[in-house]
């Protein structure tokens, strides 16, 4: 057990070196491989609101916004976000956050949102 506790650990940390500072094509490949492990089967991924706030959802949000979604509801960019529904409304409306033409918010407006507000990852 504790080979393979030190394999997973070595593997961990190669794959959040890569989701934080890889290049863009690293980090996505990380991020679905991940995705899809966690979450297998056939249908859309659509985690709990809460997931957005682990470090891994908060990753995943800063990197590349909904790593499946073309576009995701106010509630799901708000848990991306950490703000309401509301807040995301208002943020829409303001051109902050990018509306998508066929309702909710553009996942892309999501990230780009994150990185203006702190351009970083924080490691809890």
């Amino acid at each position: 057990m504790d080979a393979l506790r030190t394999v997973v650990r070595i593997r961990a940390t190669s794959w959040a070196d890569r989701i934080v500072a890889g290049d863009d094509q690293a980090a996505v490949g990380v991020i679905m491989r991940v995705v899809s492990t966690l979450y297998p089967g056939d249908g859309p991924f659509e985690p709990p609101l809460d997931w957005w706030r682990t470090p891994l959802g908060r990753a995943v949000a800063w990197r590349v916004g909904h790593p499946t979604a073309t576009t995701v509801s106010y509630a799901v960019a708000g848990a991306m976000l950490g703000i309401t529904r509301q807040g995301v409304h208002d943020l829409v409306n303001r051109g902050r956050l990018a509306r998508h033409p066929d309702g909710g918010v553009v996942p892309a407006s999501v990230r780009d949102r994150l990185h203006q507000l702190d351009g970083r990852v924080d490691h809890e």
